[in-house]
């Protein structure tokens, strides 16, 4: 009876150590700019677990990965997250030798946090993915990541429109009024070719519109002429010649 009791006693669970991982990472240049070595990481990463009476299983290193490289992406990296599983601890030194950037950061430790493995970055304190300090921190990461986001998207958009500007179309489908031609370098990039019918149905949809004509009128005349196009294109067209971009 009392062998039964231990053997089933909750303690005996509990008291099993976690697993614990160490991450490091300098780029080429990255390791002379921040001062903080390999060998200062790993140290730092063994420093710490040795607080908590831990024993690291095994560290991560990726020497020469630029820290533009997403942690699933890196060799290193991509390796340490194949193993995680719940319960596991992982140490690094700082922030920016893990992730690329807050927003890859916010969705990395949202992550771990739902799978319920710690994250200590020590240059935040130590775990920021369990305490109430690791909330705080995970909404700033969140808030600047969103705002990343947005530039993100901001810069892609504008990019599209001063290469459909230049005549260029980055892939996707052709816009209206326009053929794709020859291949710009070595990418999806290709010269756009006026079509002439297309442009004079272009003109045809300002001067309309100009003359306060509905986007369904429009529509049906261009339909009349052979063009298969819904008001709702038309509307797109007109509102992308009006802020100077190919249609």
């Amino acid at each position: 009876m009392a062998l039964r009791t231990l053997r089933n006693s909750p303690m005996t669970v509990q008291s099993a150590a976690p697993r614990v991982y160490g991450y490091a990472r300098v780029s080429s240049a990255g390791q002379a700019e921040s001062g903080l070595s390999l060998e200062e990481q790993t140290r730092r990463c063994a420093g710490r677990a040795l607080e908590n009476n831990w024993t690291i299983a095994h560290t991560y290193v990726d020497a020469g990965v630029s820290g533009s490289i997403a942690l699933a992406a890196r060799p290193e990296g991509a390796r340490l997250l194949q193993v995680l599983r719940p319960g596991d601890q992982v140490i690094a030194a700082k922030l920016d030798r893990v992730f690329r950037s807050a927003l890859d950061a916010s969705e990395t430790i949202a992550s771990f946090k739902q799978r319920k493995i710690s994250l200590h970055l020590l240059d935040l304190g130590g775990d920021v993915s369990g305490n109430g300090i690791s909330e705080l921190i995970l909404t700033i990461l969140a808030a600047v990541a969103e705002f990343e986001r947005t530039r993100i998207g901001e810069r892609i958009a504008d990019a599209k429109a001063a290469m459909r500007h230049n005549g260029l179309h980055l892939g996707g489908s052709r816009p209206f009024g326009w053929q794709l031609g020859e291949h710009v370098g070595p990418g999806r990039t290709r010269r756009l070719v006026p079509d002439p019918a297309e442009q004079q149905a272009l003109a045809t949809m300002q001067t309309m519109r100009m003359g306060d004509a509905s986007l369904m009128t429009i529509r049906d005349h261009l339909r009349a002429q052979g063009f298969s196009i819904s008001h709702q294109s038309i509307a797109k067209i007109l509102a992308r010649q009006t802020n100077g971009a190919a249609a």
